[in-house]
């Protein structure tokens, strides 16, 4: 498997997406629409974290 730019890029927008997501402040809305892109790009990249 070819890691590309396109790869590297979908990886830093999931560890940004996971920093938003540790913040505590946010609300039960937004912290439910970060982790369901969060899943949604583990999916892509075909990673399983818990």
């Amino acid at each position: 498997m070819t890691y590309t730019c396109a790869d590297y890029r979908v990886e830093m927008i999931l560890l940004g997406l996971k920093r938003r997501a540790a913040d505590e402040t946010l609300s039960p809305d937004e912290r439910d629409f970060l982790e369901a892109e969060i899943r949604k790009l583990e999916k892509t990249l075909g990673v399983d974290d818990p």
